[in-house]
């Protein structure tokens, strides 16, 4: 594997990270991911919109990012991903300096780092809907920023995993905040309804194209918080995210949604994301991620 490493291009095992990198230190950094398309990023600007924001609120140098556009277009072609489904990775830390809780002044050169790699898409799961976990959210106050410290997502996915579940759905003081790694939509009374954005919740970016083309399509959307006392009363649950797409949940726990089948609007949303993405990406992709038709 080929990524990127501080200005260099380099086999994945010719990095080497500083004990002294803050990142390795403090998980004082942020992270990105942006899916790709048979070599086409998938709606780079407002994942970079997205990296310019969650580097700005801790206070880190904003590097050029339309070079690290390029960079990560230069690496989908070096690693062979331009006819394959791919995933991006970018990390930029606060850089090297000696451990203390300040910023270093003056400040260090942060470290970037950048890899693509080939993803396997859940086919069966996007057919069958998968099961997911209620946890209680654990996290700091500041789930906007999409920071490197997830050691409270890293525990409540792996509870999910040890409960034959696909995803961890975070309570907090009774609300649904969001999954592990994912946004989460219900469907009550025919309206999609998810938390509003707020210091608790990750501005998803799967989460934003699904809501604009719900509005585009007359569905009626409701930014509200659901309940977790309300969650049996939802008709349809629905995950969604960069590699996870649109994904239907067919069971919380021990209980079953609706049917227990992924739902009429569900599927319509799966439907609607693949040609938004077809459109986008161009006609290649659309044979990256085939799925029986519902």
């Amino acid at each position: 594997m080929i990524v990127y490493f501080n200005g260099q291009f380099m086999p994945k095992e010719a990095v080497c990270i500083s004990p002294d990198d803050r990142g390795f230190l403090f998980a004082d950094g942020v992270y990105e991911v942006i899916r790709a398309y048979y070599g086409v990023m998938f709606r780079p600007a407002m994942h970079f919109a997205r990296l310019r924001r969650s580097l700005t609120e801790l206070r880190l140098p904003v590097p050029d990012l339309d070079e690290l556009q390029t960079v990560c277009e230069e690496l989908l072609a070096r690693n062979a991903l331009l006819n394959a489904d791919a995933r991006l990775y970018l990390q930029i830390t606060r850089g090297i300096a000696p451990r203390s809780y300040g910023f270093p002044d003056p400040p260090p050169t942060p470290t970037v780092y950048i890899t693509a790699a080939a993803i396997q898409p859940p086919l069966r799961e996007w057919e069958t809907g998968v099961k997911v976990i209620l946890v209680p959210d654990i996290r700091w106050l500041r789930c906007d920023i999409k920071a490197l410290m997830l050691l409270p997502n890293i525990l409540a996915s792996q509870q999910a995993c040890e409960q034959g579940a696909w995803e961890a759905i975070l309570v907090r003081n009774g609300v649904i905040m969001e999954g592990s790694h994912t946004s989460v939509c219900g469907i009550f009374d025919g309206a999609l309804v998810t938390a509003p954005v707020t210091n608790n919740i990750l501005g998803g970016v799967t989460r934003e194209v699904i809501l604009q083309a719900c509005r585009e399509l007359n569905i009626p959307v409701r930014e509200f918080p659901i309940f977790e006392k309300d969650l049996p009363n939802a008709q349809e649950l629905l995950i969604l995210g960069t590699t996870t797409e649109v994904m239907p949940v067919v069971q919380v726990g021990e209980w079953r949604v609706g049917d227990g089948k992924p739902g009429p609007l569900t599927r319509q949303l799966q439907r609607v994301f693949r040609e938004i993405v077809e459109r986008e990406t161009g006609q290649r992709a659309a044979a990256s991620n085939r799925r029986p038709e519902s």
